[in-house]
C-alpha cells in the first residue's frame, strides 16, 4: 500500500491514520514510487480487489518480478463554451464504472435528462448562442435580433470600456505619491540653488530617504518681503486629499534636518518638483508654438486651472488672486517629455472662504489670464484661438462657476462644435459616437506601441463623464 502522511489533528498533534483494511484475493501490486496523479478511476482500483494477474510466458522481455500499473484511459474532452444550463447532480453508484461524456461543442449538458445513447452534436446551422457570448455582451439569443437592444449593449460597454481606461491612466499619472514625513526620516539638499522662482516661494530640490526607498520632493521656501500667508488657506491645503493639479504637501523640514540649506527654520515639503512657472512657460514657449499648437496648449493648461478651482469651490474657498507667477508647471508622471505639462495651483496663501451666493468667484479672473495667456496667438485668429476669446468675454458677463468654465473648455477642445448648436442637432448622439471613436483611436495607437499621455486622460474624463445636460450648457456658454 502507498506511504500515507501524517494527519495533523484540530489541536496541532500529529498522529498516524488508522490503516485501511486489505481487501481479499491476490496481493495487489505495489509501486515503486508515489504516483503523482489522482483521479476517480485510482481511487477506485484501491477500493476494489484485483484480478489475478497472467503467468508471464517465456518470451517476456521485462526481468521486474512486479508488473507495472495499467496506464490510465485518456479522456479527450472537447473545449467547449457553454455551461451546464442545470445543475449536474453527482454520480450514482450504477453510473460509478461509466466514463462521462465529453461536453460539446455548443450544446448545454443536462444529466437529468441524459439516458445511455450520448446525445448527438447540434448541426452547426442551429448552433445557438452559447453562454459565454452572452455574459460578454449582455444579450441574450432574443435580443440579438433587436437593434434596439444591441445598440444599448454596446454603447454601455463602450462607456465601461472607456471607464476602465480613464482609471489605469489616472492611476499611472497619480501613482507613487510619497506620503507624508516621519520621525525617522533623513533629507539631504540636491542643489545649493532653487530649481524654480514662483512670485512668493522659492522651490529646492531634497531627498527624503526612509530606509532603502526614498523619494525627490519640493522644499517651499517663502521669499523674502513676500505677503503674509492666509492661514485659512494653508490650513486647507494641508487638508486636501491628492489632487492631479493642486500642489500636494508632505510634511516639514526639521530646522536641523538640513544644515547645508541656504535658509533658516521649519520648511514645507511639496510631492511634486515643480520645472518652471506659467509665466516663465510663456516667455520660453510662446514664440516656439505653432500657430495652432499654442492655442491648443492654452486651453489644455486652462482647464487643469478650471478643475483645480472646482476643487476649492467644493470645499467653500475662493482664490482672492490668479497670478499665473505662482501656478506650477511639472512632467506628469510616464508620459513623453514634449506633451503636455501638469498644471499645479501652489498659492494656497492667497485663498480665503467664498463668499456666500452662487459659484463663480473664479470667473472673472480665468477670463483675464486667459487674455493674457492668448495675447500671442490672438492675431492668429485660429478657430481655437478664436473660440477662447469668445469664452474669456463670456466669462466676465454669465460668472459661471469653475464647473461650467471646466465644460466650455472640454467642448472647445474635443467638441461639439457651433455648428451643431446652431442646427438643434440631439447630442446624444454625438456623444455616444465620440465615445465609441476615441475608444477605437486609443486601441490604434495601443496596437502601434503608442503610450497614452495626459492629454488622452484629459479627454477621457471628459467623454465618460458627459451627458446630454452638462453639453447643452458648455454650448450655451459659448455660443448663446
Amino acid at each position: 500500500m502507498p506511504s500515507w502522511p501524517p494527519v495533523t489533528t484540530p489541536e496541532g498533534s500529529m498522529s498516524s491514520p488508522t490503516p485501511a483494511p486489505e481487501a481479499p484475493g491476490p496481493v495487489t501490486p505495489t509501486w515503486r514510487t508515489q504516483p503523482t496523479y489522482s483521479n476517480l478511476g485510482e481511487v477506485r482500483a484501491h477500493l476494489l480487489p484485483c484480478k489475478a494477474r497472467r503467468p508471464r510466458t517465456s518470451g517476456s522481455l521485462s526481468t521486474d518480478p512486479q508488473p507495472l500499473p495499467p496506464p490510465l484511459p485518456k479522456k479527450t474532452l472537447a473545449r467547449t463554451r457553454s455551461l451546464p444550463t442545470h445543475r449536474a447532480p453527482g454520480p450514482s453508484p450504477a453510473q460509478a464504472g461509466q466514463l462521462r461524456r465529453p461536453l460539446l461543442e455548443s450544446c448545454s449538458v443536462d444529466e437529468t435528462q441524459a439516458s445511455d445513447k450520448a446525445r448527438p452534436a447540434c448541426p452547426p446551422a442551429e448552433r445557438p448562442v452559447t453562454s459565454l457570448d452572452t455574459t460578454e455582451t449582455g444579450l441574450s439569443w432574443r435580443d440579438l435580433q433587436s437593434p434596439g437592444a444591441m445598440h444599448a449593449a454596446l454603447e454601455a460597454r463602450q462607456l465601461e470600456g472607456l471607464c476602465a481606461m480613464r482609471a489605469r491612466l489616472q492611476a499611472r499619472l497619480l501613482g507613487g505619491h510619497p506620503g507624508p514625513c516621519r520621525p525617522g526620516h533623513s533629507f539631504r539638499l540636491l542643489d545649493s540653488q532653487p530649481c524654480v522662482e514662483g512670485g512668493d516661494a522659492l522651490y529646492y530640490r531634497v531627498v527624503r530617504v526612509d530606509g532603502e526607498a526614498w523619494h525627490i520632493l519640493a522644499a517651499k521656501v517663502p521669499k523674502p518681503g513676500a505677503a503674509e500667508p492666509h492661514p485659512w488657506g494653508l490650513e486647507l491645503q494641508a487638508l486636501l486629499p491628492p489632487h492631479f493639479n493642486v500642489q500636494g504637501l508632505c510634511g516639514l523640514v526639521p530646522e536641523c534636518g538640513l544644515p547645508e540649506a541656504p535658509w533658516r527654520g521649519p520648511t514645507v515639503l511639496a510631492a511634486e518638483v515643480p520645472e518652471r512657472t506659467v509665466t516663465q512657460w510663456l516667455a520660453e514657449e510662446g514664440a516656439k508654438q505653432q500657430p495652432a499648437a499654442f492655442p491648443w496648449a492654452v486651453a489644455l493648461l486652462a482647464l487643469q486651472l478650471s478643475t483645480a478651482l472646482e476643487r476649492l469651490e467644493a470645499r467653500g474657498a475662493a482664490l482672492a488672486e490668479l497670478r499665473p507667477e505662482n501656478l506650477l508647471l511639472a512632467a506628469p508622471r510616464g508620459c513623453a517629455a514634449n506633451g503636455p505639462q501638469r498644471l499645479l495651483l501652489a498659492d494656497f496663501g492667497r485663498v480665503r472662504p467664498r463668499s456666500p451666493g452662487p459659484p463663480g468667484d473664479h470667473a472673472q479672473q480665468m477670463g483675464r489670464l486667459l487674455r493674457v495667456l492668448l495675447g500671442p496667438a490672438l492675431p492668429l485668429a485660429t478657430p481655437l484661438a478664436a473660440g477662447l476669446g469668445r469664452l474669456a468675454a463670456r466669462l466676465a458677463q454669465a460668472r459661471p462657476s469653475a464647473a461650467g468654465v471646466r465644460g466650455a473648455l472640454q467642448a472647445l477642445l474635443w467638441g461639439p462644435g457651433r455648428e451643431l448648436r446652431g442646427r438643434g442637432a440631439p447630442l446624444g448622439p454625438w456623444l455616444r459616437a465620440r465615445r465609441s471613436l476615441l475608444v477605437l483611436h486609443l486601441a490604434e495607437r495601443a496596437a502601434g506601441g503608442e503610450v497614452p499621455g495626459l492629454e488622452d486622460w484629459l479627454c477621457c474624463e471628459y467623454l465618460a463623464q458627459a451627458t446630454e445636460a452638462s453639453l447643452g450648457h458648455a454650448l450655451a456658454l459659448l455660443w448663446d
